[in-house]
């Protein structure tokens, strides 16, 4: 960020940096990142050039390295984490390594970077980790090194957790008798089903029936039927069976099994099929490339864009979208709450709306001198929420009123799609054909 401050100075720009070109340069930085040490650590795992090549190919031309990877996920960060721990467990476990001391602590340290990123780091070196014991057994230097590494970033990182978490300057009192220990807090929170019942609760095959075909595509058949086994596979397999485990399972959460699992196939060797293969693996990241890159929540962040530009607004309800970056309002956060509600059920919502709504005032509604008002109320929500149809004609002198001040047309709300009750055809015509986000300026009749 320093060296951005510095080119935005360069170019002749004053004042502070924009949070949106903020975003984009952390976007390009995640992207060029993801593709110099996924590949770098795909070049140390794997040794036979060939399959080496096919590896990288397959990692690079997937749609999940160039949507996925390029967003600040902890998923994504875990992605890196993952590959470079395999490197350095393998670099610790090669006997032609005089000493692996150095390896050895930069593993404890990226080792507990991991388990504070995410707590289901350590799932991926259940099986690779097996690979430590013969070496700490015959260099017992090597395990106290990892060891002293691993607990001095230990303290570091809760150290940081606790003084950013805790209010006020901290002491060493406050380290020893309220640390925040991230890790733990997060577990305690994901073991509780009331907790996760409010990001949904899934079936314990949905990583495997629905979640991974949806990344490998393809491929996932080729995992199946031509599989490559190797510490990598099986890194990934056991993160699979862990994250199978928990009731909330999202496709985002397998993140760091995609390149695993594409450096862990053959190819097939008959022409024709390998033919077929390259086209529909082609095709199908082309498709969720747009897809999943483009229009999947893409209103969020243009969203957050506009409400940073709306002078009256301090009151900003999200409904069935990603919670937004607040970040992204520039310093109107200070001035503007933001309500992330997305699966609250509608009549909820009106309540809500009701209370935070601003009184209607005689003004020419057809101009914008609403944005002199001091307070302004918002609701964004997908143009494909139908349940909002009926309230936004209300032109009358009753109730609530909406009105529409912002449309972004690439954005679809793949979370909304409600076969059982509306049926395939019905769902799709209504995301699909609605799609967009829309921001109502929301005013409410008042008695005089």
């Amino acid at each position: 960020m320093l060296l951005l401050r510095w080119l935005w100075i360069g170019n002749g720009k004053d004042g502070e940096i924009p949070p949106i070109a903020v975003f984009w340069t952390l976007r390009v930085l995640m992207f060029v990142i993801s593709f110099v040490l996924e590949d770098w650590a795909l070049h140390e795992l794997i040794p036979s050039p060939k399959h080496r090549r096919v590896a990288v190919l397959l990692v690079a031309s997937s749609y999940v390295t160039w949507t996925y990877q390029t967003h600040t996920f902890s998923n994504s960060v875990e992605t890196l984490v993952v590959a470079w721990s395999l490197v350095l467990i393998q670099r610790v476990a090669d006997p032609r390594q005089r000493s692996c001391v150095l390896s050895a602590t930069v593993l404890g340290i990226v080792g507990v970077f991991g388990v504070f990123n995410r707590i289901t780091f350590p799932a991926f070196l259940v099986v690779p980790g097996l690979r430590l014991l013969p070496v700490f057994w015959k260099r017992p230097t090597s395990l106290v090194y990892l060891t002293l590494a691993a607990a001095l970033t230990t303290v570091i990182a809760i150290g940081l957790d606790t003084a950013f978490y805790l209010p006020g300057p901290i002491t060493w009192t406050d380290l020893i008798h309220k640390p925040v220990i991230t890790p733990l807090n997060n577990f305690k929170y994901n073991s509780a089903t009331e907790n996760l019942a409010q990001h949904g609760l899934h079936p314990w095959y949905q990583h495997l029936v629905g979640n991974l075909p949806l990344l490998l595509g393809p491929a996932a058949a080729l995992l199946i039927i031509r599989p490559k086994l190797s510490i990598r596979l099986w890194s990934a397999v056991s993160g699979l069976v862990v994250l199978s485990a928990f009731q909330h399972q999202e496709a985002r959460f397998l993140l760091p099994t995609v390149p695993l699992f594409l450096s862990s196939i053959r190819m097939p060797r008959n022409q024709t099929i390998l033919y077929g293969f390259t086209t529909v693996w082609i095709g199908f990241n082309l498709v969720l490339g747009s897809l999943m890159g483009i229009y999947h929540q893409g209103g969020v962040v243009p969203g957050q864009v506009f409400l940073s530009q709306q002078p009256d607004a301090t009151q900003a309800i999200w409904w069935k979208t990603y919670t937004p970056p607040i970040w992204l309002l520039n310093g109107k956060n200070e001035f503007l709450t933001t309500r992330d509600v997305m699966g609250l059920k509608g009549e909820v919502l009106l309540e809500q709306l009701y209370g935070l709504a601003t009184c209607d005032t005689p003004a020419d509604r057809r101009n914008q001198e609403y944005l002199k008002e001091k307070n302004g109320t918002y609701l964004i929500a997908p143009a494909s929420a139908t349940w909002l149809d009926p309230y936004l004609s209300n032109k009358g002198l009753e109730g609530l009123r909406f009105r529409e001040v912002w449309r972004y047309r690439k954005h679809l709300n793949l979370d909304d799609l409600d076969f059982g009750d509306d049926g395939v055809w019905d769902t799709l015509a209504r995301v699909i054909g609605r799609r967009g986000l829309v921001a109502w300026r929301v005013t409410k009749s008042c008695p005089n």
